[in-house]
């Protein structure tokens, strides 16, 4: 469906920070569920190009199908990087994430292992003491940066974008080790 997919919870700004990076103009509101299909856009960003997908808001119970959840994370299968948004304003982002690192994991165990690139959104509207303490928070539970942006007033962005496009190279270097290993493999010799 897309190289890489935005995910997160209702309302994290996945349909702005899709509208602010690409062309593509979907439906933005301030209520959970506006997205209910994937919208497409293209990135452009240094000479790199790709396809990023909006995927509708997961809550908690996606993979039993809440919230039309399951077919939302159909869509995430197809991607091969993951944009995890989440919305500065919440009280606890790192519950937050794990809610949706928790749906990933059982709908299918491989969602998990897709590279991710982690990015707090609306940082225009919390103080910086406050994003410093969420953003700590948040690089100890995932291990690695945790990205600082506002989608709407387009701060930071571009760095998400350099991101998720240097993961997209590093993915489609490994598919094609695979394709090259799968090719010289004779299955007459093993």
């Amino acid at each position: 469906i897309a190289d890489a997919g935005i995910i997160g919870l209702p309302n994290a700004g996945k349909s702005t920070f899709l509208s602010a990076t690409t062309h593509a103009k979907p439906k933005i509101a301030d209520y959970p569920f506006t997205t209910l299909v994937p919208n497409l856009g293209v990135v452009k960003i240094a000479e790199s190009e790709f396809v990023l997908a909006d995927i509708p808001g997961l809550i908690e119970g996606a993979h039993e199908g809440h919230g039309l959840g399951d077919r939302f994370l159909g869509h995430v299968e197809r991607t091969s990087v993951l944009l995890h948004l989440l919305d500065g304003t919440e009280k606890d982002l790192v519950q937050n994430y794990k809610i949706i690192r928790e749906e990933l994991k059982q709908y299918k165990l491989d969602l998990v292992n897709k590279p991710e690139v982690v990015a707090i959104n609306k940082i225009d509207a919390i103080d910086e003491k406050e994003l410093a303490k969420k953003k700590k928070a948040l690089e100890k539970i995932t291990k690695g940066e945790v990205f600082v942006i506002s989608a709407v007033a387009h701060k930071g962005v571009d760095k998400v974008l350099f991101a998720l496009s240097s993961e997209i190279k590093k993915n489609k270097k490994e598919e094609q080790k695979v394709e090259e290993t799968n090719k010289k493999w004779d299955p007459l010799l093993g």
